[in-house]
C-alpha cells in the first residue's frame, strides 16, 4: 500500500483527462460527418462527445496542480488505463445513437476498433448511419500510431517529458528514434502518418471509391485495422482491381517500420535496404504470395467461367491479387477480406492461421510477434548449434551487422513464450465458453495478434456477434494485451509491481 500511495495518482488521472478531451474532439468531427450527411444521429453523437468533454476537462482542472514527473510505473499505467479509459468512452457514440446496443458489444467493437483489430459484431454494417462508421474508423485511426504517442505530442504543452511513456507505449524491439526528443519522434511520426492517409485516400477517389468510403479505408489500411463501410469489406471492389492494388500497396507500408519511412522521405535509402527487417519482411511477402497464387490459381475456385487464352490470364491475375491480398492483410495484421480463404483449400486455411503469428515489422501500425523478434530468435538457435561445438566461443547474435545484447535477445524470448501461453490461454479460455476448437484456436490467434478475420464460425465472412457476452470480454482483453505487447499490461498483475521499492 505504501508503494502504491508513492505513486503519481495526480499525473495519471490529468493524462487520463487529456486523453478523454482529444477522444472528444474526434467524437465532435464524428457529430460532424453525421449532420452532413443527414443520418440522424448527429446529436447523440456530438452528446456523447460534450460529456466526454466534460468528463475529461474535470479531471485536469482537478489535477491541475500535479507533481510534472513520469516514471516507468506511471508510465505503464497510463497506457494500459489509457487504452482502457479511452475505449470504455468510446462506446458512447454507439450507445447514445443506437447503433449498437449493449455496453457489452460496444465495449467489444471499440476495444476491437483502438486496437485496430478489426473483429466486428456487426451483420449489417451498410446500414449503420454514416457518422458511427466515421467514428468506428477514427477509433482505428488514433489506435494505429498509438493514443500515447499522441499524448507525447501533446505533452510539451503541459512541461511533461514523455520518455516513460514511449517506452511502455513500444516495449519491443526496434525504437529508433527519429530525434535525440522523444516528442518530435512522435511529431514526426503522426506528420508521415497523416501524409500516408491523406495520399490513400485521394489514390482511392480518383481509383473509384466514393469520397467517404476512401477515407474510411483510408484510415483502416494505415492503421492496420480493418474495418470497411462495407458488409463484403472490400471484396465489394473485386471487379475494380485497382482499389485492391492501392489498399495493397499501402497495407505493406503501414506494415513497415514508420522509421524507415522517415530515412526514405530524407533520401537515407541505404538505410531502408540494408534493413534486415525490411529485407526479410519483403521476401516473406514475396515467397508466401507466391506460394498463395500457385495454390490459388491451380486449387482453388476464384468464380472464372471460361478457361479460353484471355481467361488463363485473367484468372493468374485474379490469383496473384487474392493471394498477395491475403498474405499482406494477415502479415500486416490488417484484416481486410478479399474473399473467403477458408473455403479455397485446407493447405491455404492452415497456411494464413501460421501467418497470424508473423506480425508486421517492429515500429509499424501492425500487431503480432513481429518480424524481429522472429529473425532474433532465429539467429539465436542457429548460433546455439554452434555454442554446442564451440562452448567457450563468444557468439553473439548479429542484427544489422551489430551485436544484439543479451538482455534484449532473453527479452525477446521471453515475449515469445508469454505469447504463445496467452495463446494457449485464449484457446482454453474460449472452449470453456462454448466455442468449437477450430473457431477457439482461431479466435484466440485473430484477436491475441489483432488481425480480426479467423477460422470456424469467425472466419473471413463471419463476425464475433455470435460470441457468448463472456467470450466477448475476453477476446477484449487479448485485443488490449496483444496491442500492447503482452508486458505492459500483463505486469499490473504481478505482485512485484505493486511492491514498495
Amino acid at each position: 500500500m505504501r508503494s502504491f500511495a508513492r505513486l503519481n495518482l495526480k499525473i495519471i488521472a490529468h493524462l487520463l483527462g487529456l486523453l478523454l478531451v482529444v477522444n472528444a474532439g474526434f467524437m465532435f468531427l464524428s457529430a460532424l460527418v453525421s449532420y452532413l450527411y443527414k443520418d440522424g444521429v448527429a446529436l447523440q453523437v456530438f452528446y456523447a462527445g460534450l460529456l466526454t468533454m466534460v468528463l475529461g476537462a474535470t479531471a485536469m482542472l482537478i489535477t491541475r496542480n500535479h507533481r510534472k514527473e513520469i516514471k516507468k510505473r506511471e508510465g505503464y499505467l497510463i497506457v494500459t488505463f489509457g487504452w482502457l479509459t479511452m475505449s470504455l468512452a468510446g462506446t458512447l457514440p454507439y450507445l447514445f445513437s443506437g447503433a449498437i446496443p449493449g455496453i457489452t458489444n460496444a465495449f467489444f467493437e471499440t476495444m476491437s476498433g483502438y486496437t485496430t483489430t478489426g473483429a466486428s459484431i456487426l451483420s449489417d454494417i451498410e446500414s449503420i448511419p454514416k457518422g458511427i462508421l466515421f467514428w468506428r474508423s477514427i477509433t482505428h485511426w488514433i489506435g494505429g500510431m498509438g493514443i500515447i504517442v499522441l499524448a507525447i505530442a501533446i505533452l510539451p504543452l503541459l512541461g511533461i517529458g514523455g520518455m516513460q511513456l514511449f517506452s511502455a507505449e513500444a516495449p519491443g524491439p526496434g525504437g529508433d528514434k527519429l530525434h535525440p526528443r522523444i516528442t518530435d519522434t512522435a511529431k514526426r511520426l503522426w506528420l508521415i502518418y497523416v501524409a500516408y492517409t491523406l495520399v490513400e485516400t485521394l489514390l482511392l477517389k480518383l481509383a473509384g471509391m466514393s469520397l467517404f468510403d476512401a477515407i474510411n479505408h483510408s484510415m483502416s489500411t494505415l492503421s492496420t485495422g480493418g474495418f470497411s463501410t462495407k458488409n463484403a469489406s472490400v471484396a465489394h471492389w473485386n471487379d475494380q482491381p485497382i482499389i485492391q492494388y492501392i489498399i495493397i500497396l499501402f497495407m505493406f507500408v503501414a506494415g513497415t517500420n514508420f522509421v524507415l519511412s522517415y530515412f526514405a522521405f530524407k533520401t537515407k535509402f541505404s538505410k531502408v535496404f540494408k534493413d534486415d527487417e525490411f529485407r526479410w519482411y519483403c521476401l516473406f511477402i514475396g515467397v508466401f504470395a507466391v506460394i498463395a497464387t500457385l495454390l490459388i490459381y491451380f486449387k482453388a475456385d476464384i468464380s472464372l467461367s471460361s478457361i479460353d487464352h484471355a481467361m488463363v490470364w485473367g484468372r493468374l491475375e485474379s490469383s496473384f491479387r487474392h493471394g498477395l491480398f491475403q498474405v499482406l492483410t494477415i502479415i500486416t495484421t490488417t484484416g481486410f477480406v478479399s474473399a473467403d480463404y477458408t473455403l479455397w483449400t485446407p493447405f491455404l486455411s492452415a497456411f494464413f492461421f501460421g501467418l497470424m503469428f508473423l506480425g508486421g515489422s517492429a515500429g509499424s501500425t501492425a500487431g503480432g510477434i513481429k518480424i524481429v523478434r522472429h529473425l532474433i530468435m532465429i539467429k539465436n538457435g542457429i548460433l546455439e548449434f554452434k555454442r554446442s561445438l564451440h562452448p567457450n566461443a563468444i557468439l553473439p547474435v548479429r542484427y544489422n551487422n551489430k551485436a544484439v545484447e543479451q538482455p534484449i535477445v532473453y527479452n525477446i524470448l521471453g515475449f515469445f513464450i508469454l505469447y504463445m501461453l496467452s495463446f494457449i490461454m485464449g484457446v482454453l479460455v474460449f472452449s470453456w465458453l462454448g466455442l468449437d476448437f477450430k473457431t477457439a484456436l482461431g479466435g484466440a490467434a485473430s484477436t491475441l495478434g489483432n488481425v480480426g478475420p479467423a477460422l470456424g464460425d469467425l472466419g473471413p465472412v463471419n463476425n464475433y456477434g455470435l460470441l457468448p457476452a463472456a467470450a466477448k470480454w475476453w477476446a477484449s482483453f487479448l485485443m488490449l494485451i496483444g496491442r500492447l505487447e503482452l508486458f505492459t499490461v500483463l505486469i499490473l498483475l504481478t505482485p512485484f509491481f505493486w511492491r514498495n521499492r
